[in-house]
């Protein structure tokens, strides 16, 4: 047994939200402190190049890891990019930053290279960091690191709750990020989000060392920051809600000409792609076919709030994939590089299924003894190919290999490998 499933066994050594032990070890739940207002108040936001510059020196000369966060207007805007940008390092304070106003952030990236960044649920804000020139070499992911260390709730909020025993303020994290100028109480929520970041990196470090399990996070973080950026998705249109009522390709047609249509505009007017037009509208043209804009106009999502013009824009997308030849048409699914579907399975290799039950099994009750969820252990996804595709002859070696050559970490190949042999081997 591993420290970690020794620490992880031992549940006196937990509070009962799932974080480290207070000095004297009790479990004793305290009242957690409402945080209402920053330490040096809110800074101002900067907007100009000669204040950034400012920033950029201070946060240079401060001491430290650096605390990162990014707002954006999901629902509200087109595409991922960031509206504000809010950091925090000793010796610098926090600052507010405007990339509408200031697009290039990179002077500041290239200032804090050589800096830890502590971020939360950092593959969220890094595409839309990268954007504007923040790229860390290194980080450490406080929710990572929580789900790691077994922490039942994750979320910002309640991990520096549980944690630190302060309350975050509550209610902006879905406004309109956009919006300029941004609210005083809007400001008052970034920078709280930032403020107590490098505190909680800390004490997350302390118990995932108390755990044995930093090396762990620390591998997790290094593929983090290491990760190229992800490619375009292959077919976007497919992951319209409500996909799986479409079976016929001609309604599939309809689907993708909706759907790039829609994506065209959204783009133009810079707004989110929802407030265009529904996925559930998109999908209910698809399976009605109307045959022009009147037929088109009694379906749900297309009602007596649109005009005619915008009306006979959708229904020329529709008449598009009608006139459509066979072969222009999409297939029904996407092509498939992996293993089949897990429920396809038992039809196509009896013995494969078999291996795959006992392997989730095994897999499942090792991530339950180490406290984490079962895909921070291991994706799903590896435990599939390795399953379906095993090694010809199975060894503690062959199945490393295989394990490594799907992206798996080491950590995971040395406390997975054991169980898949066994399971590959019953």
């Amino acid at each position: 047994m591993t420290d970690a499933q020794e620490t992880a066994a031992d549940t006196s050594l937990r509070t009962t939200g799932g974080g480290p032990p207070d000095d004297g070890g009790s479990s004793a739940a305290k009242a957690p402190i409402p945080l209402l207002e920053p330490r040096e108040g809110i800074p101002p936001v900067i907007a100009d190049e000669a204040s950034l510059a400012e920033v950029i020196a201070a946060f240079a000369a401060g001491s430290g890891p650096v605390a990162v966060d990014a707002e954006r207007a999901s629902g509200y805007r087109y595409g991922q990019r960031a509206y504000l940008v809010q950091l925090r390092r000793a010796g610098a304070g926090t600052a507010l930053i405007d990339p509408v106003a200031c697009p290039d952030l990179s002077g500041l990236g290239a200032a804090l290279a050589d800096t830890e960044w502590v971020l939360h649920a950092a593959t969220q804000d890094l595409p839309c960091l990268r954007e504007i020139g923040m790229v860390p070499t290194r980080l450490f992911d406080t929710e990572l690191a929580g789900r790691l260390a077994g922490f039942p709730r994750v979320g910002l909020g309640a991990m520096v709750e549980s944690v630190l025993g302060f309350v975050l303020e509550k209610g902006h994290s879905a406004v309109d990020w956009s919006t300029r100028p941004l609210p005083e109480p809007w400001l008052r929520y970034a920078s709280l989000d930032v403020e107590l970041l490098v505190d909680l990196r800390d004490a997350l470090e302390k118990e995932l060392d108390r755990q044995g399990k930093l090396e762990w996070a620390l591998q997790e973080f290094d593929a983090i920051a290491s990760a190229p950026p992800a490619e375009p998705r292959k077919d976007p249109w497919r992951r319209t809600s409500g996909m799986h009522k479409v079976r016929r390709r001609r309604q599939l047609a309809v689907v993708r000409e909706l759907w790039q249509t829609r994506d065209r505009i959204a783009q133009r007017r810079d707004v989110s792609p929802g407030k265009v037009l529904s996925d559930a509208a998109i999908v209910e043209a698809a399976l009605s076919m109307p045959a022009n804009a009147h037929a088109l106009a009694a379906l749900s999502g297309f009602g007596h709030r649109m005009g005619r013009r915008q009306l006979e824009q959708w229904q020329s997308a529709v008449d598009r994939a009608k006139e459509l030849s066979e072969a222009q048409l999409p297939a029904p699914g996407q092509p498939v590089t992996g293993p089949p579907p897990p429920r396809a399975w038992a039809d196509k290799d009896p013995a494969a299924a078999a291996r795959l039950a006992t392997a989730r099994a095994a897999v499942s009750a090792l991530a339950e003894r180490l406290s984490m969820p079962q895909e921070n252990l291991i994706t799903p996804d590896t435990v599939r190919r390795v399953c379906w595709e095993p090694p010809e002859s199975v060894s503690a070696d062959s199945v490393a290999r295989a394990l490594s050559g799907h992206g798996a970490r080491p950590w995971q190949v040395e406390l997975v490998t054991p169980v898949l042999v066994a399971a590959l081997s019953a």
